[in-house]
């Protein structure tokens, strides 16, 4: 149940070989701290990362999803914060799991799933994070078209026996793709998109896989790229530079026909009521444990944030999990009655993406 006390209690076992390990509910990613021309200051990085360890009860751990690229110049900017972090905090880097994602080459966006490459990616990502903090999980963030997925397993493999990191992870794979992985390395967690915006065959597909296989599945932009909160009233609310502005769904000509599926989560989210919430919970709160409700034993939602306040709130939206049947269901008509348009990215197919492969 949902607590009012700043701490979260409800947590969830890792996959693959990570069955011995517990973290959190929901997942804490940090993208939005250093993806913008305008980075958010340590400060305010550092208590937002805190308050999510602080919130957590003894032998959980906070899994904090960073990428290798994840700047505005697709640089290192992202580690180099929590390289900084680390130092300043050092005490706190046993408290938390770490996924980072990589293999994408910085020059031309494209994923590289070479062992060379990857070997360049990893190496980056400990030399930038530092001595404090070990990569406990590795994925590459797209999957190279141009190698089977054996092949990359395979070289991860390699890696992971070197000692780079513990464990291994995929992104946007789908269901067929994650069997074959698993077939040459159990693999740990599987990151794809699920959200209100986002569950089709395909998400219904790896879940289900996922379950079977006892693979963890990091569900990322389970608010929508934070288009599902409805604090965002227009296209003209988002910041200058904000990369959202270049989202399909965040555009005019789609913006306010996806609104009304937010209205009715709002509605949803308004009237909520268990033994600890009868005032109602938040809209973001209602699609986090939407999702994790999904999969209760394997769905981990991958929830963005840079202030200490949203990423509390985002937790404690795992100790509303499962959501009855009479809520799942109400969030699925709302679902089923509004057609969302615009696509997932800037336009692209999902396969000029290197999504769902």
């Amino acid at each position: 149940m949902a607590t009012t006390t700043g701490k979260v209690y409800n947590s969830i076992k890792l996959g693959g070989t990570a069955t011995d390990v517990s973290v959190a509910r929901i997942s804490h990613g940090l993208m939005a701290m250093t993806w913008t021309p305008y980075p958010v200051p340590d400060e305010i990085c550092f208590e937002s990362i805190k308050t999510g360890v602080d919130a957590l009860p003894g032998g959980v751990k906070a899994f904090l999803n960073t990428g290798d690229f994840y700047a505005y110049d697709w640089g290192t900017a992202n580690l180099e914060m929590l390289s900084r972090f680390f130092a300043k905090y050092p005490e706190y880097a046993d408290k938390i799991f770490l996924s980072v994602k990589g293999g994408v080459n910085p020059t031309t966006h494209k994923p590289d799933g070479s062992l060379e490459y990857l070997r360049t990616s990893v190496e980056r990502s400990i030399k930038t994070l530092g001595p404090l903090k070990k990569i406990d999980l590795f994925e590459p963030a797209r999957l190279d078209g141009s190698l089977g997925i054996e092949k990359i397993m395979q070289n991860l493999v390699v890696l992971l026996k070197e000692g780079k990191f513990d464990h291994i992870g995929l992104s946007e794979c789908n269901a067929d793709t994650l069997r074959k992985a698993n077939n040459v390395y159990p693999v740990t967690a599987a990151e794809i998109e699920i959200s209100p915006f986002e569950y089709g065959e395909n998400q219904k597909k790896v879940i289900a896989t996922a379950k079977e296989l006892n693979i963890s599945i990091a569900a990322y932009s389970p608010l929508g790229h934070g288009f599902l909160t409805g604090q965002i009233k227009s296209p003209a609310d988002l910041p200058k530079g904000d990369i959202r502005s270049h989202l399909t769904r965040f555009q005019e000509s789609h913006f306010q026909n996806n609104m009304s599926l937010v209205h009715d989560l709002q509605r949803i989210s308004s009237n909520f009521k268990n033994d600890n919430r009868d005032g109602g919970i938040t809209t973001a709160q209602l699609c986090i444990a939407w999702v994790a409700s999904l999969g209760p034993k394997t769905i981990i939602p991958l929830a963005g944030s840079s202030k200490k306040e949203r990423t509390v709130e985002n937790l404690m939206a795992g100790d509303l999990v499962p959501l009855s049947e009479e809520v799942m269901k109400e969030v699925g008509e709302a679902i089923g009655r509004n057609r969302i348009t615009g696509d997932r990215y800037h336009g692209e197919t999902e396969e000029q993406m290197g999504l769902w492969q």
